[in-house]
């Protein structure tokens, strides 16, 4: 939750050895169009290129392409990285589904591609598709202020919620500010990973502090513009926002293994545990600082499923996908951000600059990536076992052990 990591910035290393165990499950289309589906396992010595010959991406086949995906999943989870990386990984009508180092540090469990994770800040894609979607039926406009929907919530010093529109806290041109500091995590940190945070008390500490700018002059990541909008999503529909999430997209796309807890902090059936730099177990935590900022969980599969129905049209009314799409820079001059979606730009092997579009997500023990090209035709879910909250909320700049773009570049540059 605190501020927005690029997409996995090189960390210093920690001292987390994974054992090379490695998983793939591919899926392709056969001669007369149905799915074919097999499993390869591997023991593997992994190399120690960090980009595992992804130069030479311009020109790989589509079997090149999945070899240097898969050499760079691999390469995460050598010594002194990751424990464990899942990944889901389509290019035209193939798709391949990647495992390697383990789940749990503590019995070996190997990381495998069903396995559950927190998503963190992925949620946002899912509140966004609602609260886009109730704009779509004429029961919100995205000009309604917040003041509007949730009269004297927002106050606080430089705060003027009669002019903090919904398309700003979609966008984060609000203003806001986030409870960021390491106090609001104290209770966690002392060992009560139970402990229940409401989301009135989070926004309520975020206004202590004056905005960044006035709404609409600026742009800042705000995890509590989200904690906002779900609070407008209840306020309009009546319903706990969870349930809106789960009648509208989890339901109807068959994402059977995602779900949003609220307080319970214990991650149920087959899962990923996530840890800290320092090999701390996290994996038991409340996710009821993030809620609709945060706090779902989900697979890689369905992730891909999810993000792959919402960038391509499917979830939304024309006009909406439009706002979904209407971007502003990030200030950190590497992308921009939608309504509840983000764009990356990165540079690839070629030379040439590219656009990704989608969602990144950091919690206690977890970072994620759910990216796709431009045109749709390839897509990569990843998620990595490791992300240091104790460590970013104050200010340490290595919350993990090593990048991910290597396997972004591989995946995804043409």
């Amino acid at each position: 939750m605190v501020g927005k990591p690029a997409w996995s910035p090189t960390a210093r290393p920690g001292k987390l050895d994974s054992v090379n165990r490695f998983r793939e499950e591919n899926e392709q289309m056969d001669a007369h169009g149905r799915v074919v589906r097999f499993t390869v396992r591997i023991t593997v010595a992994v190399a120690a290129s960090s980009l595992l010959g992804v130069a030479a991406i311009g020109t790989a086949s589509a079997g090149q392409r999945a070899d240097q995906v898969r050499d760079a999943v691999r390469e995460l989870v050598s010594p002194g990285g990751f424990p464990g990386a899942v990944a889901y990984f389509r290019t035209g009508g193939t798709t391949r589904r990647l495992g390697a180092g383990v789940a749990d540090l503590a019995t070996g469990e190997p990381a495998t591609p069903g396995l559950r994770f927190r998503i963190a800040s992925n949620t946002k894609s899912f509140v966004a598709t609602v609260l886009l979607q109730l704009a779509g039926e004429g029961e919100v406009s995205l000009d309604d202020s917040i003041e509007r929907w949730l009269p004297g919530t927002v106050r606080g010093p430089g705060y003027t919620p009669s002019e903090i529109t919904l398309r700003m806290l979609l966008n984060h041109t609000s203003g806001l500010h986030d409870p960021d500091e390491a106090e609001l995590f104290e209770p966690y940190f002392a060992g009560n990973r139970g402990y229940v945070y409401e989301p009135s008390e989070v926004i309520r500490r975020s206004l202590l502090t004056r905005p960044a700018f006035d709404p609409g002059q600026g742009v800042a990541y705000s995890n509590t513009g989200y904690l906002l909008l779900g609070q407008v999503i209840e306020k309009v529909t009546h319903h706990d926002v969870r349930a809106e999430i789960q009648r509208r997209l989890v339901r109807p796309l068959g994402l059977t293994r995602t779900s949003f807890p609220r307080h319970d902090p214990v991650l149920h059936g087959p899962h990923l545990h996530g840890y800290g730099m320092t090999g701390q177990d996290l994996t038991t935590f409340s996710p009821s600082y993030d809620w609709t900022a945060g706090a779902m969980v989900s697979t890689v599969d369905d992730l891909a499923t999810f993000h792959r129905a919402l960038l391509g049209g499917k979830l939304l009314k024309p006009a909406q996908q439009a706002e979904l799409t209407r971007l502003v820079p990030n200030g950190q001059g590497y992308g921009g951000y939608g309504a509840g979606i983000e764009t990356i730009d990165f540079g690839c092997p070629d030379g040439s600059t590219q656009t990704m579009w989608g969602n990144t997500g950091a919690g206690p023990g977890f970072y994620s990536v759910s990216m796709s090209s431009a045109d749709g035709s390839r897509q990569l879910v990843l998620a990595a076992n490791v992300f240091d909250l104790e460590r970013e909320s104050k200010g340490n700049p290595a919350t993990m052990p090593r990048s991910t773009l290597p396997v972004g570049v591989a995946a995804l540059c043409r």
